[in-house]
């Protein structure tokens, strides 16, 4: 009997539509990233299992380092436009367009209001290494009340998100949520890292 010859079939594949796809996925993803903005102050949070997650938008974050110094960011460049004008008008600050512009970029900062100006007119790399000493937001000068009131008149939405250091003092967390007490932010948030529940 003879034998039958199974014919031979090419085994290289055509990757071209690997490769495009690959390339596709590779440009959304470069697109799409949203990086994350340079911070002041880095803050090693306390660690819990909760699992509650923050909204991505309309959202103050309060952050407290280990110094006691109280940072204040907000997102949306309109919203921090005209929180900056309401607050200029308040403490009798003038503000120039750039700088309005310029804060508007923002992500937190970390200085009483009449300090303001003179940050915003620094070029980002000098505003990283400048010394911040915080938002005041003791009893006699609360300047972090007023943020928080004109952030919530110009976007009633907002959600309150406080981000502390595991080695901040007490009294100053409890400064803080006796503004937002004050200011009738009774719900915020704590940020924390995840851990993992036993």
């Amino acid at each position: 009997m003879p034998k039958v010859k199974v014919p031979r079939k090419s085994t290289s594949v055509d990757m071209t539509a690997m490769t495009d796809v690959a390339f596709l996925l590779l440009t959304f993803f470069m697109l799409a990233t949203k990086f994350k903005p340079d911070e002041p102050v880095v803050v090693d949070t306390p660690s819990s299992i909760s699992e509650i997650k923050l909204p991505e938008s309309d959202v103050i974050q309060l952050t407290i380092d280990k110094d006691n110094r109280v940072f204040f960011g907000i997102d949306g460049q309109q919203t921090k436009e005209e929180i900056l004008k309401r607050m200029g008008e308040k403490y009798s600050v003038k503000f120039t367009d750039a700088q309005i512009k310029e804060f508007s970029l923002l992500s937190t900062f970390g200085v009483p209001i009449a300090q303001l100006p003179a940050l915003l007119n620094m070029k980002s790399e000098e505003r990283l290494k400048a010394p911040q000493p915080g938002v005041p937001c003791d009893s006699l000068n609360n300047e972090l009340a007023d943020w928080i009131w004109q952030s919530r008149l110009v976007n009633n939405k907002v959600r309150v998100a406080v981000k502390g250091d595991r080695e901040t003092g007490y009294p100053v967390v409890k400064q803080v949520i006796a503004t937002l007490q004050d200011k009738k932010v009774n719900r915020f948030n704590f940020i924390t890292s995840m851990e993992k529940a036993e």
